[in-house]
């Protein structure tokens, strides 16, 4: 697996995600469990955005250094920039399912900030492992790419005719199955994720709630982290656009919740940004799409959807 980072860049990845986690699990958690705001949650995505960007200076300054090439930075910089708001734009998907994984066991908001940051934890350390897998296979079987595209497409063309449908957890399969091995409480017991009930320890509601989000992140990586490999090859980039823009994925949540019924239409436009990079993927050996191309088409997509869903969001 070939990567044009320098070593100690990997070192510097590593020291923002223990400080990020540090930072969430340690000196947030000083606050308790209390519903976030508007506000707050505006201000810590900014702050996750900040220092994404941050990071991506350090990537263009790290590779001319080591290659001395100024164009080949900010090839790799773009790269990364693409990347990050291609895993960004996927993942407002995740937020809507989460929202209905909420709603669905009526999860008290100051409980909600927890199981985000567990999912978080869960959702790098899987993703780390299926990048670096999928990073092996296409350095190894390079026919991987248009199984990849393939699948992207189809995922696309699935996502759009079902945009817009009712979703019910009532008849998820993996809803069914944790509730046939894992016996649950009925309430909450603070934010325990197990509970004495009739003199036996079971697990409450929040512990399912935490696997259904790890299982929902895990089948969405299916989707981005495939998106991200057709626009560079390199783990490094593919692996730190996904992890930052992972980080940023709880404020995020908060941000959106008050106002989703607003990006009703926006599964439309996720579902033409799969087929795009699908169909790059397809034409690797034909035609390489620039990747500052690719990165006005996301754009594109994304702004008309969201111009088109907040000119016609139901009046609430």
């Amino acid at each position: 697996m070939d990567t044009i980072a320098p070593l100690w860049l990997w070192g510097v990845f590593v020291a923002f995600v223990l400080v990020a986690l540090f930072v969430d699990f340690v000196v947030l958690k000083k606050q308790g469990a209390h519903a976030v705001g508007v506000k707050e949650a505006l201000n810590w995505s900014i702050a996750w955005v900040a220092v994404s960007f941050v990071f991506n200076g350090m990537l263009w300054w790290a590779i001319r250094d080591t290659t001395g090439s100024t164009e080949v930075a900010n090839e790799k910089a773009l790269e990364f920039l693409t990347g990050y708001l291609i895993e960004k734009s996927l993942a407002v998907d995740n937020i809507f399912v989460f929202l209905l994984i909420f709603t669905y066991f009526a999860v008290p908001p100051a409980f909600q900030k927890r199981v985000l940051m567990i999912g978080i934890l869960g959702a790098i350390v899987l993703r780390t492992i299926m990048i670096l897998v999928g990073a092996w296979l296409l350095d190894q079987f390079h026919w991987i790419l248009y199984v990849f595209g393939a699948f992207l497409i189809l995922t696309g063309i699935k996502m759009w005719f079902g945009a817009g449908g009712e979703d019910n957890l009532d008849d998820n399969p993996a809803l069914k199955l944790l509730r046939r091995i894992m016996p649950v409480s009925k309430e909450y017991d603070g934010e325990k994720f197990f509970t004495i009930e009739n003199g036996k320890k079971i697990a409450t509601p929040l512990l399912m709630v935490i696997a259904m989000v790890g299982l929902t992140d895990v089948i969405f990586a299916v989707d981005s982290i495939p998106a991200i490999f057709a626009i560079t090859k390199d783990p490094f980039i593919v692996l730190t656009s996904n992890v930052f823009a992972i980080l940023g994925l709880r404020a995020m949540f908060f941000l959106l919740q008050a106002a989703a019924s607003r990006f009703h239409l926006l599964n439309y436009g996720l579902a033409v940004i799969l087929v795009f990079i699908g169909t790059k993927m397809m034409l690797i050996d034909i035609y390489k799409i620039p990747v500052a191309v690719s990165l006005g088409v996301v754009l594109g997509i994304l702004a008309i959807t969201m111009i088109w869903s907040a000119k016609t969001a139901p009046n609430t």
